[in-house]
């Protein structure tokens, strides 16, 4: 098999890329699973907030390094998902100047949602390149990452 998928003279897809690729799948699967679910009122950045491990439980700074966007940012989209139901921001009981966020049954429901969607994704690559190849490849992911993340 070709590490190329294109017909032409172009050099090689990066492995780079190609995670990219398999990224913005997932994320776009994931979006649309919410919204299909009835969560229409939230934008993909939302959405984002949810990644592995989720938010609940969590101070807003840590989240934020977890998706990689600035303090402003994490802050302004988290006042959106509160003014909409699906958390509460509350202070944290070791630090009075910090906040946690706490899901709510409806942001509970939303990340349940966003978790389906991904296991979905993941299933229908596992079985088209089968069980084995794909735990291959998740196996060597894990492997692959940084000794900061993989505890």
């Amino acid at each position: 098999m070709s590490s190329n998928p294109c017909d032409n003279d172009l050099p090689p897809v990066q492995i780079g890329a190609l995670l990219r690729w398999a990224l913005h799948e997932i994320r776009d699967r994931i979006y649309s699973g919410v919204v299909e679910a009835g969560f229409d009122d939230v934008r993909p950045p939302h959405v984002t907030l949810f990644r592995w491990p989720g938010p609940d439980g969590r101070r807003p700074t840590e989240v934020g390094a977890d998706v990689r966007i600035s303090k402003q940012r994490i802050n302004d989209l988290l006042r959106d998902l509160e003014r909409l139901g699906y958390l509460a921001l509350e202070t944290d009981p070791t630090d009075s100047r910090a906040r946690l966020i706490r899901l709510t049954e409806r942001g509970h429901r939303l990340h349940q949602t966003a978790i389906g969607a991904h296991a979905a994704v993941e299933a229908e690559w596992a079985a088209r390149v089968g069980h084995r190849r794909y735990e291959a490849l998740r196996d060597t992911l894990i492997e692959l990452m940084p000794v900061s993340h993989s505890g």
